[in-house]
């Protein structure tokens, strides 16, 4: 794979089985490079300045500050490098201040399986990608769970 088509990416993920996982996944992957693994913000700003990846997977919840807040100092810093946020936080609320922040992908760990490399991939050609969990109605269970997803230029109000 040549250098032109290449898409380096940095994971942040305060958890290093987490973050292993992640490795494997986005390694098996023939055109993407991880080039740096942050445990926290300062890291993750740290290795996307030195780096300058075309994508960044930003976990929600890191330690040393707020992702939420890091998100428009990263896009401004590095304006290249697009944010895919992975998290565990279902909360449409949470989505929309990410991707209204500047992130262009947002996607639930739960789905990041099936749903990551197609974020990362369409991050790194410029489209919004957003896998949200929007609560739709009450069962026996607890709240039962529609997908909606957005993949148009504004995501900020895909719930």
């Amino acid at each position: 794979m040549d250098q032109d088509t290449t898409i380096k990416l940095v994971l942040a993920d305060d958890h290093a089985v987490v973050r292993s996982g992640l490795r494997m996944l986005l390694d098996s992957e023939p055109d993407f490079e991880v080039v740096a693994e942050a445990s926290d913000i300062e890291s993750a700003k740290r290795y996307v300045r030195g780096h300058h990846p075309k994508v960044l997977v930003l976990d929600l919840n890191m330690p040393g500050g707020s992702s939420l807040e890091a998100i428009p100092i990263l896009r401004q810093e590095s304006p290249d490098t697009q944010i895919v946020v992975l998290t565990m936080q279902q909360e449409p609320a949470f989505a929309r201040e990410a991707l209204g922040a500047g992130a262009l992908g947002y996607v639930l760990k739960e789905a990041a399986d099936d749903k990551l490399v197609e974020a990362v991939r369409n991050a790194a050609a410029g489209t919004c990608h957003a896998v949200a969990w929007c609560p739709t109605r009450r069962t026996s269970r607890g709240s039962a769970l529609s997908r909606s997803a957005c993949r148009s230029g504004s995501c900020a109000g895909s719930c």
